[in-house]
């Protein structure tokens, strides 16, 4: 029965993902806020497909340490595809910060860039940071939220990677913005490039704000022992 509502909700990603990528084209000369609001009613299709036919329901927990409204900056440990779904349903105008080559993905990658997404060039090393920097600050001058996985990529769950500099960057040059560290068990339930995707409750854990003040060694110790003690921490997925 697994394989077989797998199945079915793959099909649905497809062709929803195709026909709503057709219609809104001409949204690709409106402006950000503009593409936003269409990719939310995508995502929010998305979110109800793993719902009903693939049996993947979430658990939020935490949103009091999410400023009611305005800039944050999140930083999320990355287990599945599906993490990137939940974003645009907690967060009013939220930014990624992701591989630049994704925007060559047809319609996805046309929409993420036209909504303002911030793509990195992994080889351009300083100059990329710089320009991430910059393209940060815009967004949180704007109100914007910005979502980074310090780990750069999906892991699967129990193992870790170290973070990268990115994110102690925004730390240090925005001092007034918190960064809210999540923890997530989603890769237990739809794994990294997984076909399978197994009914059940993912928890998504945001946790307290990091202090500010710290120099960027502190600060990237501080946050991977928080994101991974509690992931470690997380109840098991409750299956159906």
């Amino acid at each position: 029965m697994t394989v077989l509502r797998s199945l079915l909700f793959n099909i649905l990603y497809v062709t929803w993902t195709l026909l709503l990528g057709i219609l809104y084209l001409p949204l690709l000369a409106a402006p950000p806020r503009a593409v936003q609001r269409a990719c939310k009613i995508w995502l929010a299709g998305l979110r109800g497909m793993a719902r009903v036919i693939a049996g993947v329901h979430y658990r939020i927990e935490g949103r009091e340490h999410l400023p009611a409204h305005g800039p944050v900056i999140v930083a999320a440990k990355h287990q599945s595809a599906f993490d990137t779904f939940l974003f645009h349903g907690l967060l009013d105008d939220p930014v990624y910060i992701l591989k630049r080559e994704l925007f060559r993905i047809p319609f996805v990658g046309w929409y993420m860039r036209a909504g303002g997404m911030i793509g990195i060039d992994r080889a351009a090393g300083a100059q990329a940071l710089r320009g991430m920097l910059h393209a940060c600050e815009t967004a949180l001058a704007e109100g914007r939220q910005i979502v980074i996985f310090p780990e750069g990529t999906r892991t699967a769950p129990g193992d870790s990677r170290p973070y990268h500099p990115g994110v102690a960057a925004l730390y240090a040059r925005f001092p007034d913005v918190p960064v809210v560290p999540v923890a997530l068990n989603s890769g237990l339930l739809w794994g990294r490039r997984a076909f399978r995707k197994d009914p059940g409750t993912v928890t998504l854990r945001m946790l307290p704000p990091v202090e500010r003040g710290l120099d960027r060694r502190a600060f990237l110790n501080t946050l991977h022992t928080r994101i991974e003690e509690a992931v470690a921490a997380l109840p098991p997925p409750e299956r159906e």
